[in-house]
């Protein structure tokens, strides 16, 4: 065993990371990936092999320490080992580690196998139009792009309306007394599609003496078998199909619209003097895999962030994933915000919108019920969503949540989710992202 197995399980170890990122979302290092590069990290594994002791011991080896009398394969003791509770230092050192280096949009379709999700973007703004299958049909174009299968199936349904039964209306013709107007009158009657002509030439073919075969058309009719039309094809075949020029049609290529999808991401976050670091860890945990996943599911992604305590500023994304605690809050004034860069820079005809929001859902009285629910409201979005981190389970004053789930109960583009620890960030994650889904 050597490098080769070294690499082979390698790959198997990155490939089981890649299939269950749960464990990556909950408990990994966030910070080791960038917003357009994710890392997940996987363990290199040493796989043990055959070596050659270099020193000439002579005989069996048994290593330095050894006494006569001790058994052959025995392992003496070295520095450092002993039961628990003597000396020696336990190990403080990691494992060593390698990270898969994944691109958002291998990440998104990644979480979607994992969460049994497929959000399918929805482009506004048309960039680009080309051809798609060969799906129009037109009366006129080059002969390669003939659709001879609809000419043959026209011919073929030509012929079975022309059909008919030849030797049975020659039978008719050699009714004693009928001429062909006679036997064309009759044919008519029977839904024959013969015409008029051809009964002329067919009587004419017939010898004097056959033409008093039968005493009457009822006699005929008793004595002779009329073969139907599919009958006869499938035992006789057919020999001519009937094309007709206007019957010809050609194909060419639907012309598709290839539109951009664009969104913009305004992620809100409470920065209060109650937004103390394990709540801010929460939120950090929840909103960057959100990031990635929209990231990589849309062609143009931007993102606006939104930090707040009783008022509301713009920041950067490290500033935003880093930034400290303190003061009020009030979580209207973000909203406010948002509305205000949304309406300026991203018009909903153009941008598709995700507004996230997450803090620990404690704020201002009536704020939630007078200010930030008329203006989610009235800020078109693709979806709403609110997370409420609270490590310790629901604080008296952290209603937010719960004022936004209930006045919202019955809109289709609204999500709250609930985070009180790194198991409940999956579950949030794939709540925000199902609910987009059934939009």
């Amino acid at each position: 065993m050597g490098l080769k197995d070294d690499l082979e399980r390698y790959r198997e170890v990155g490939e089981e990371r890649r299939q269950d990122l749960s464990e990556f979302i909950q408990y990994g290092d966030l910070g080791q990936s960038r917003g357009d590069e994710v890392k997940i990290p996987i363990k290199i594994v040493n796989l043990p092999e055959f070596a050659y002791d270099q020193r000439d011991k002579g005989g069996v080896g048994q290593g330095e320490g050894a006494e006569e009398g001790d058994p052959v394969g025995q392992p003496q003791p070295q520095p450092g080992d002993g039961e628990e509770g003597e000396d020696g230092e336990p190990g403080e050192e990691g494992g060593e580690h390698e990270y898969y280096e994944m691109d958002p949009e291998e990440f998104a379709q990644e979480l979607d196998e994992q969460l049994g999700l497929d959000l399918d973007p929805k482009g506004k703004k048309v960039i680009e139009e080309k051809e798609g299958d060969f799906t129009d049909i037109t009366r006129s174009g080059p002969s390669s792009t003939l659709d001879f299968e609809r000419l043959f199936k026209k011919g073929l349904k030509r012929k079975l309306a022309m059909d008919f039964d030849e030797e049975y209306i020659r039978e008719a013709l050699k009714v004693d007394g009928w001429g062909p107007a006679t036997v064309f009158e009759w044919a008519r009657e029977q839904n024959i599609p013969v015409s008029k002509a051809w009964i002329e030439d067919a009587y004419d073919d017939i010898a004097a003496d056959e033409k008093s075969t039968w005493s009457s058309i009822e006699e005929m009719e008793a004595e002779v078998e009329k073969v139907d039309t599919s009958t006869r094809i499938r035992r006789e075949g057919v020999e001519q199909i009937p094309f007709r020029r206007e019957d010809e049609r050609y194909r060419y290529p639907e012309v598709v619209e290839e539109r951009e999808k664009n969104v913009v991401v305004v992620n809100i976050r409470d920065v209060s003097g109650s937004m103390r670091q394990k709540k801010r860890e929460l939120v950090e945990r929840t909103f960057t895999p959100l990031d990635w996943y929209l990231q990589g599911k849309y062609d143009n992604a931007e993102f606006v962030y939104i930090a707040h305590d009783a008022d509301a500023w713009e920041v950067d994304r490290d500033e935003f994933f880093g930034i400290r605690s303190g003061g009020g809050t009030r979580i209207s004034s973000a909203y406010e915000l948002a509305a205000a860069v949304l309406e300026e820079e991203y018009p909903w005809s153009e941008w598709n919108r995700y507004v996230f929001a997450a803090g620990d859902s404690e704020n201002s009285s009536n704020d939630t019920e007078e200010r930030v629910i008329p203006m989610m409201e009235e800020i078109p979005a693709n979806l709403h969503a609110y997370v409420e981190t609270q490590p310790s389970g629901n604080a008296i004053n952290a209603t937010h949540a719960e004022e936004v789930e209930r006045s919202f109960r019955d809109s289709d583009n609204v999500a709250v989710a609930y985070v009180t620890s790194p198991e409940d960030v999956v579950d949030a994650i794939y709540k925000i992202l199902s609910t987009e889904e059934s939009e």
